[in-house]
């Protein structure tokens, strides 16, 4: 899959462009039905499925006090995307500038540098200064421009539509199973290793630590079953989300002890995956009740993956 950080001619690049439009942060179970719709229909008319989205959200410009944390990075959104059979993502950064261009100007934008045969987009999709641009609006644009749309409803998880919103609520509370069901894949995190205390290779439980960024929205405190995809390989790991506080603390990190591994991974990228919590952050009162409760995780760890997951079917939509 291709990536674009500014406009093009497209349409020059590409045939029969079929392109999806939205902002898909963390690429949920209902954006993935948008891109699905688009791949799918652009391979039927022997076409192309691009996705045209932004590599801020709009609110850092719109309204910066109300920015959402984000659920996902670029890297884990290209990679569900790339998975997904889009051809190319065009993700150019909003500004001040673009945040002025109305709904009518839009749509003869996308026509300028696309020329679409389709446009697919979510029922709640908004688009243009103020957000005045509706699929309506596409829908009465259609025959000026030659372009038809398509429309996908929402899908409806617990009586409501999935959305980020609803993820990013499910994420803070903890709710990691309706998480991962409503993403589609476990809920993922990437990044690079930075240097710790020391304290697990100490332990006998040498970790991984990496820095939680502020942007994103972060599971609570707690020991969780999680997979770490590494150079290729998939292993399992415990990871911890907290600040230490047998050892009077730190700043807040995620510290992840991957099993069968030996190595040297400061300022290594490792992709982070999170299948179940296994308990609260707690704090020690001795040294030997830590390694203890560090082996019992481990051992608990072991018998999640064993028992309850297939880790190459689960996590194959961002690998």
């Amino acid at each position: 899959m291709e990536k674009y950080k500014e406009l093009a001619d497209f349409s020059s690049k590409y045939s029969n462009i079929v392109i999806a439009l939205g902002m898909f942060d963390g690429v949920h179970i209902g954006h993935q039905e948008i891109i699905r719709t688009a791949v799918a229909k652009a391979q039927e008319i022997n076409g192309a499925a691009l996705v045209f989205s932004f590599s801020n959200h709009p609110r850092s410009i719109i309204a910066p006090n109300a920015v959402p944390h984000r659920i996902a990075s670029g890297a884990i959104r290209f990679c569900v995307l790339k998975n997904l059979g889009v051809n190319a993502l065009v993700e150019i950064p909003f500004t001040a500038d673009f945040a002025e261009t109305g709904a009518a100007d839009f749509i003869g934008l996308l026509q300028r540098h696309f020329s679409p045969k389709y446009i697919v987009v979510g029922e709640n999709y908004t688009f243009g200064r103020g957000g005045h641009g509706t699929p309506t609006l596409l829908r009465d644009s259609a025959v000026t421009y030659g372009f038809q749309v398509i429309v996908c409803q929402s899908v409806m998880r617990d009586g409501a539509p999935v959305s980020s919103t609803r993820i990013r609520a499910l994420i803070a509370n903890g709710d990691l199973s309706k998480v991962n069901e409503y993403l589609g894949y476990p809920f993922t995190i990437n990044g690079t290793v930075i240097h710790g205390q020391e304290r697990g290779r100490r332990l006998g439980f040498p970790t991984a630590n990496l820095a939680l960024r502020e942007e994103f929205e972060h599971l609570p405190n707690g020991v969780y079953a999680v997979s770490v995809f590494y150079q290729g390989r998939l292993y399992h790991a415990a990871a911890n989300i907290g600040n230490n506080p047998t050892f009077d603390g730190c700043d807040r990190r995620l510290e992840v002890h991957i099993m069968e591994f030996s190595g040297d991974l400061y300022d290594e990228e490792l992709m982070i995956s999170f299948y179940k919590k296994i308990r609260d952050e707690q704090c020690f009162s001795s040294i030997d009740d830590l390694i203890r409760q560090i082996a019992d995780d481990k051992e608990t760890v072991e018998h999640i993956f064993d028992k309850s997951f297939r880790l190459q079917e689960n996590i194959s939509m961002v690998i």
